[in-house]
């Protein structure tokens, strides 16, 4: 079965950075725009101890929508992958402020959260970034936590 959901994650993963690049006649237009460094985390109303250091790298296509792909250690101390797709909108000076959605694959605790196929389970949520650093909130529908808080630092890539 664990096969099986790695395969999903996959065909999501490739439909996601698909539909972000097919019609892009440059090669320079497939590298990713911006990358990510995912530094951690806070569970907001948590039941139990959740790792709240994070370490991760996502890399992000900038097109009309961002599109997202990364690996981070999740807050189960376990590798996790991400496939997602934002919006964000200026908000004030070097502020944006957004929503994303996206698919989380969590090896082995997947199966835990209320809404999943499998190991892989839906996210998404509000987002903001100012200069270099970028905030995510992502509500937690009471499973072990209000919500979460994550951030990192993130750079263009040229």
């Amino acid at each position: 079965m664990q096969h099986v959901i790695r395969a999903i994650l996959v065909s999501l993963v490739s439909g996601l950075v698909g539909a972000g690049l097919i019609g892009s006649s440059a090669a320079a237009q497939t590298s990713p725009d911006r990358i990510g460094i995912l530094l951690g985390s806070h569970h907001f109303g948590a039941d139990s101890d959740f790792e709240e250091f994070n370490p991760g790298v996502l890399l992000t296509w900038e097109r009309d929508l961002d599109w997202t792909l990364g690996a981070y250690r999740n807050s189960y101390g376990r590798t996790s992958a991400v496939a997602a797709v934002g919006r964000n909108f200026p908000f004030y000076r070097q502020v944006e402020v957004g929503v994303f959605g996206g698919v989380a694959w969590y090896p082995d605790d997947g199966r835990e959260q209320a809404v999943h196929l499998g190991d892989v389970v839906p996210i998404g949520g509000l987002q903001a970034r100012a200069g270099p650093l970028f905030v995510q909130v992502i509500p937690a529908f009471g499973l072990g936590a209000d919500g979460i808080v994550a951030g990192g630092v993130t750079f263009p890539l040229d």
